[in-house]
């Protein structure tokens, strides 16, 4: 990272982030000053201690400056106490403020952005990124204000007590920030190589986590372990590099330290031979040496958290201003339902990063209040004409129109409000059954809950489990069957009662008992609704009003279930498929 980019980082960090709570930060530099003062105080207390205790045997002194030393620690350590309080505050409030831009940021973005990057890159942004940047606020702002302060404090003192011995000392400064100039570009770099493998382990173990019954079935374990300790390794040398970069001024530091201490005790030996300098005076300004040791150790390193902290920012700016080409606009004109009338007009579309269109010259016309079913093989552009309905992405060419409203140029939220869908892939939150129900409608009543679970067969189950609706089913309904699971699903989508329904199958995981419930429950369901369905069943096929046949992305045929079987040879083969497997 340059300093150009290092630069309008941090401008921008300071501007949305830090500025809010500059009240409380000069509350931690006033605090600052306070530490200087204690440490400075330390030093000057050395001076009249030796001459007044010990070589004058003051015993009125002897009482009143080992107090002056004990206040003097005091001021410094609560004073230092309360600023890191302060700061440690500031910086987890900024972190969480990070933290929720970009939940937000992820929450509203398309469906292609947040699948753009693996799930554990995000989760290292929440983390690892997010705890460099609380380094850089809490740490690196707080070392900034007390190391600088008291440095000069101690400066000052060293000058008041002697200028030659000063200008003397003073050569250790420029040394440590070539020191810390050329460590700091170093630690940025390798900070970065550090989160890219952090992200990729979170991503390594939430996949394993996720597949660990494959990983058995095949017998993989051996091959994932060996894959874990590569990634691993590449971890823990990227973590030693940095660890080796942050501690490598250290030594330098002693070294240069060692030299100037050592030059100065010998030109001090000079001084007091000719009676320049007294013997107090020496211990006091040796003390105050001593003690600007540490703070130009910290601020000859301090760069590298300001570096760290930046590249954190850059990984996290970089989610958080990420475009989203799907957003909500409060001032569109909300979707109109009169009878859900669906209309796909000349419509293609191309995934990123690929060359052929998924689908190519749509033109579907699905009248309000009827079931409408999309049949064909594998990867024919079904499951992508479902998920332009309700703008998950965006159609490359075309239009798409219900009741005559192009989506596009309606509420984003009025659209999705009016569409229910229940898809193969099956999302359930680790939480209790009734919250995954009434994730559809959080204010629906008991009775709405039960009646839908009722339509989609569900009851019988729920109220076998120990806890009833209360119980919870783990990851992704990990403790449910895939039949149990799918039937839950269908009663969240039953429950937000939307004019238009988008079914995926759904019936696909059930047994032969529990079908005819769930297809009874869909018939009394779709009722005065339009319905779009991905179909493999027969049973889906027949009672659809309209079957649309596709083949390699386009429209081969479309009619109904006897239409189609007179005239289309791609339905028909899929027809006596299914009729020869059931």
């Amino acid at each position: 990272m340059n300093l150009t980019t290092l630069k309008k980082i941090l401008l921008r960090l300071y501007r949305y982030y830090v500025k809010k709570y500059l009240n409380k930060l000069f509350i931690a530099l006033f605090l600052s000053f306070a530490v200087a003062a204690g440490t400075a105080g330390i030093a000057w207390l050395l001076d009249p201690a030796v001459k007044k205790i010990f070589i004058e045997q003051d015993k009125t002194m002897a009482l009143l400056i080992p107090f002056g030393i004990m206040l003097a620690f005091s001021v410094k350590g609560l004073s230092l106490y309360f600023a890191r309080t302060i700061t440690i505050r500031v910086g987890h409030e900024i972190c969480k403020k990070i933290q929720v831009e970009m939940t937000s940021k992820i929450l509203l973005s398309d469906a292609h952005t947040i699948e753009s990057k693996h799930s554990g890159k995000y989760i290292a942004h929440y983390l690892y990124d997010v705890s460099m940047i609380f380094n850089l606020v809490s740490t690196g702002l707080l070392n900034l204000m007390k190391d600088s302060l008291t440095l000069i404090v101690l400066i000052s003192l060293m000058f008041y007590q002697n200028w030659k011995l000063a200008c003397f000392a003073l050569i250790m400064m420029p040394m440590a920030a070539i020191v810390a100039k050329s460590l700091g570009r170093r630690i940025g770099k390798v900070t970065s190589q550090s989160a890219d493998v952090s992200g990729t382990l979170s991503a390594y173990v939430s996949e394993i986590i996720k597949a660990s019954r494959m990983i058995k079935i095949y017998q993989q374990e051996k091959f994932e372990f060996n894959k874990s300790e590569k990634i691993l390794d590449s971890l823990k040398n990227k973590q030693i590099k940095m660890g080796l970069v942050m501690f490598r001024a250290q030594p330098i530091m002693e070294v240069i330290t060692g030299i100037i201490i050592a030059g100065f005790i010998y030109y001090t030996s000079l001084m007091v031979s000719t009676g320049e300098i007294e013997i107090n005076s020496f211990f006091s300004f040796l003390t105050a040496m001593m003690l600007a040791y540490q703070p130009i150790r910290s601020l000859a390193t301090i760069n590298m958290l300001f570096y760290q902290g930046a590249a954190a920012a850059e990984r996290v700016f970089e989610v958080i201003d990420t475009k989203s080409t799907i957003e909500q606009i409060d001032h569109m004109p909300n979707l109109k339902i009169e009878k859900g009338s669906i209309e796909f007009k000349e419509v293609n579309y191309t995934y990123p990063k690929t060359k052929e269109h998924a689908i190519k010259n749509i033109n579907i016309s699905i009248k309000g209040n009827t079931i409408a079913a999309l049949v064909g093989h594998s990867g024919a552009g079904k499951s992508t004409i479902i998920n332009l309905l309700p703008r998950f992405f965006d159609a490359t060419e075309g239009q798409i129109y219900i009741d005559n409203q192009n989506i596009k140029k309606i509420n984003l939220s009025s659209l999705r409000k009016s569409i229910s869908l229940v898809s193969q892939d099956i999302i359930l939150f680790d939480d209790t059954v009734r919250a995954n129900i009434l994730y559809a409608n959080l204010n629906a009543s008991e009775e709405q809950l039960k009646r839908a679970c009722d339509f989609a067969a569900a009851t019988e189950f729920i109220e076998k489990f120990p806890e009833s609706y209360e119980t919870i089913i783990g990851e992704n309904g990990i403790r449910l069957s895939g039949g149990q699971k799918q039937r839950i699903s269908i009663a969240r989508a039953i429950l937000k009662d939307s004019p238009i329904i988008l079914l995926d199958e759904a019936t696909s995981s059930l047994d032969s008992d529990s079908e005819e419930k769930v297809q009874n429950a869909i018939l009394n369901l779709t009722k005065n609704k339009t319905t779009l369905v991905i179909a493999h069943r027969l049973s889906t096929i027949i009672r659809a009003n309209k079957i649309f046949v596709l083949d390699q992305g386009k429209i081969a045929d479309s009619g109904t279930h006897n239409e189609l079987l007179k005239k289309s040879e791609i339905y028909k083969n899929l027809y006596n498929k299914q009729l020869s497997t059931n």
